[in-house]
């Protein structure tokens, strides 16, 4: 209803909204059985599903969900069964609406995650979620929906998803809540920033979070996210956490305890409230009287320049941006070669040594004349986003490839370039404005390259004023004034450092340059590209392009920090040159090893007995499959025991990569790829020991559990388990507790491992253990899930609480020892 949702817009960030609360949890005291699939009961139990609308409406709340959070074809086949529970659903709230007199409404179509995992973490193509997703736009929107609700995502790529499905599907307004952990983590590694980054490139009405935690519990992000977020921030947090009492799942904070928690979120300036699981219309009604008065202030435009990965952002302004420029095939010969082999490993080797090196952000360039170069740019983007954390930038004159990768972009990236000539205006503004972006902006135009700083300033102000037309703003835009080699023009270094600083200071621009042009047909360059580096940033320069394995372009970098009191307490220039004692105003001696390509050990350090050993746990540790099938093959052929390439190699580099998850430094992709590495280099192993009998540390059982149709960490827990030498036993999702039982006794499982994202389905992990306990009650229980807690896998007779992936490795460990 077009009328609708544009007063939805005026509304929104102009006054205090609310949302509605739970509806799996409230359908649950009413007849939901546990398992019970809750969007069903739009055509079983319409009067049910209309009379929950209608005691929201009339607890205040503005704006209330569909029963539609399940509701795909992955979770039901029958393509006419969903469309009728999608349009039932759209029906139901506008009934209930009705029923409670309220005239000024709003129908949100509620969208939740899939319950699988995007490649190249999961098997879901992205372009599959994006179709499954469309698909209920399609029939919502038809329906009359207000605006679409796209909640309770734990991965970025999958919300990015739902979000170009909407928009490309229908023009209602877009609203995204993502499910953080207590430490402000998404299950994929996101954060606050990164997720403020990539939807507010992507244009969505609002953001925010719900589900998982209470409202105590995500204070904290709920303030971090109105500091930096120009949107309106939406907060619908649970009751509380949860516990179960008697075989039901109960929250721990009273209506009037959950609107007291969700004051201090009011204040702190969040625009829309609202609950999730356990709140009822009580809740809504009480969170209403408690924050309806308190003062509002709008959304304020923040004016940050940053872009993001899946987990990381990088910020402009605050310290130079080191952008890394090897990923790149001009005047690389054996990078050229890689390209048209199709050796995807050694582009992602690039990688990783930039980031080792300490780049922020990574130049993607693989354009070539005789690729696909659209098909290469999406399979690098891809893979990259699976071995670094690190911010991409799209660097491509295609505008065919510029698409593919900023669809598939897992994060707000960066865009090289757009100039002032009209066909590169027409082709890459555009995309910028769909999938967010900032982009680089070439100070030339049909004209060529101006001499003068005011010529380029020129372009760089047309190219701003054509960007705003799109609503690209101008923190979205890093100006390159061209660095021109010296060479052929002596003048052309001032007229550079001119152009980047009255960019910053007429027009408000950061910026950007490739810094080694200057130096070009000229001795000795790293000593030009150094010097005039410095020179550049004292001049306000953004960020470089430059190589960061240059010894000499990182001591002026640092140099610059910590002169400039950008580097606290000098820590940054000290960690980096304490011991080194072969330096020489920050040039390395002629004699002094080139940089690696592959990070590794240093040179002499002992890396074990076997040959070749070290490059293969490097490429198990970054991620790097082919690599590590390549590696142990190598190993086992230069006479290495298969088991000891297990034992000495693999199993310790998963533990690196391990370790480096549980501390924070390694995300979920990484963590994904690693295992994926190990699997590939096992598989080698397995295939040469195939007359020899195979020993396994232990079986084990996973499931998620009757009714629930998520199994997203269960899968990632079974290839974590596998790699760590376990023989899995995966029975799937919505699997009955008898089936599990049955299993279980008939293998003679000693462990078992259950799964549940959604507090509708653990009773039935309750009715799980308890069936076990009665069969077979010697046999342990590992637990995990969105919903669990320590407290609650206590109440419900689980052996142990896996917080996160990597605890049932660890306890299955300890168990099998």
């Amino acid at each position: 209803m077009a009328n609708q949702a544009s007063r939805f817009r005026e509304c929104l960030g102009r006054k205090r909204l609310y949302w509605d609360g739970g509806t799996g949890s409230v359908l649950q005291g009413r007849g939901l059985k546990g398992g019970e699939l809750p969007e069903r009961w739009n055509l079983t139990h319409p009067d049910e599903i209309s009379a929950l609308s209608e005691g929201y409406f009339a607890a205040g709340s503005d704006i209330v969900n569909t029963n539609t959070f399940g509701a795909n074809r992955l979770h039901y086949p029958d393509e006419s069964e969903l469309k009728r529970i999608v349009e039932s659903g759209v029906d139901h709230v506008r009934e209930g609406m009705r029923r409670a007199g309220k005239t000024d409404g709003f129908v949100a179509l509620d969208i939740g995650p899939t319950g699988r995992l995007l490649k190249p973490m999961g098997d879901l193509e992205f372009e599959e979620a994006v179709d499954i997703f469309a698909q209920i736009v399609r029939w919502g929107s038809k329906a009359g929906a207000d605006l679409i609700l796209i909640e309770t995502m734990s991965d970025t790529l999958e919300a990015k998803a739902a979000v170009l499905a909407a928009k490309e599907n229908s023009d209602l307004p877009v609203c995204v809540t993502v499910v953080f952990d207590e430490k402000g983590k998404m299950l994929t590694g996101g954060t606050v920033e990164s997720v403020v980054a990539m939807m507010e490139g992507l244009r969505v009405d609002a953001l925010g979070m719900n589900c998982s935690l209470g409202p105590v519990q995500l204070l904290a992000m709920a303030e971090k996210m109105v500091e930096i977020s120009s949107l309106p921030v939406i907060c619908n947090p649970n009751a509380g956490l949860p516990r179960s009492e008697n075989g039901t799942t109960v929250y721990d904070l009273s209506p009037q305890e959950f609107a007291h928690a969700c004051r201090k979120i009011a204040e702190a300036g969040v625009h829309v409230l609202g609950g999730c699981c356990g709140t009822t219309p009580d809740y809504i009604r009480a969170l209403v009287a408690e924050t309806r008065e308190l003062p509002f202030t709008c959304p304020q435009k923040k004016h940050r320049t940053v872009v993001s990965s899946f987990a990381g952002v990088t910020e402009f302004g605050k310290r130079p941006v080191l952008v890394g420029e090897r990923i790149n095939p001009t005047g690389k010969k054996r990078f050229q070669e890689a390209l048209r082999k199709g050796d995807i490993d050694y582009v992602l080797e690039q990688g990783i040594a930039q980031e080792e090196a300490g780049a922020n952000v990574l130049d993607v360039n693989v354009g070539l004349p005789e690729i696909d170069e659209p098909a290469m740019m999406e399979t690098v983007v891809t893979r990259l986003q699976g071995v670094t954390a690190l911010p991409l930038q799209i660097d491509t004159t295609n505008p065919e490839a510029l698409e593919k990768g900023l669809r598939i972009y897992n994060g707000k990236p960066m865009i090289n370039s757009v100039n002032g000539k009209e066909e590169s205006l027409r082709a890459v503004l555009p995309l910028a404005a769909k999938y967010g972006g900032v982009v680089v902006a070439l100070a030339l135009d049909e004209n060529g390259i101006p001499d003068t700083a005011q010529g380029r300033l020129s372009i760089a102000e047309r190219i701003v004023e054509e960007a705003e037309k799109y609503g690209i703003s101008r923190e979205d835009i890093l100006l390159d004034g061209l660095a021109m080699t010296i060479s052929t023009d002596t003048k052309s270094a001032k007229v550079t450092l001119e152009t980047i600083q009255r960019g910053y200071t007429e027009l408000g621009l950061h910026s950007i340059l490739g810094v080694s042009n200057i130096s070009f047909g000229l001795p000795q360059r790293e000593i030009l590209n150094s010097v005039f580096f410095t020179m550049a940033m004292h001049s306000g320069l953004s960020a470089a392009i430059m190589n960061p394995n240059s010894e000499a372009m990182m001591a002026s970098w640092r140099a610059f920090l910590a002169l400039t009191d950008r580097d606290e307490q000098c820590s940054g220039y000290i960690a980096a040159y304490a011991d080194r004692k072969d330096m020489v105003y920050g040039l390395s001696p002629r004699n002094a090893p080139a940089a690696k390509a592959m990070p590794g050990p240093a040179a002499g350090e002992k890396t074990g007995d076997t040959p070749g050993t070290s490059a293969l746990m490097n490429a198990v540790r970054f991620g790097m499959r082919e690599q590590a099938a390549e590696q142990a093959q190598t190993a086992l052929l230069e006479g290495c025991a298969p088991l000891d390439v297990v034992n000495e190699e693999l199993i310790p580099a998963l533990d690196i990569a391990g370790k480096g998850f549980e501390k924070g430094t390694v995300f979920l992709p990484q963590l994904l790829m690693s295992a994926e590495a190990a699997r590939a280099a096992f598989d080698v192993i397995k295939e040469a020991m195939k007359s020899a009998p195979q020993k396994t540390k232990g079986r084990i059982i996973l499931a998620t559990v009757r009714g629930d149709i998520h199994d997203i960490g269960k899968n990632i827990v079974k290839v974590l388990l596998e790699n760590y030498g376990y023989e899995v036993l995966d029975l799937g999702k919505d699997v009955p507790a008898e089936v599990i039982v049955e299993r279980a006794v008939r293998e003679d499982i000693s462990l078992v491992g259950l799964s549940a994202l959604m507090t509708t389905t653990v009773v039935s992990m309750e009715e799980t253990i308890r069936l076990l306990r009665q069969k077979k009650p010697e046999t342990k229980v590992v637990v995990g899930g969105a919903v669990m807690t320590q407290e609650y896998a206590d109440a419900i007779g689980a052996d142990y609480y896996a917080k996160e992936a990597m605890d049932t490795v660890r306890y299955a460990d300890r168990f099998f020892r």
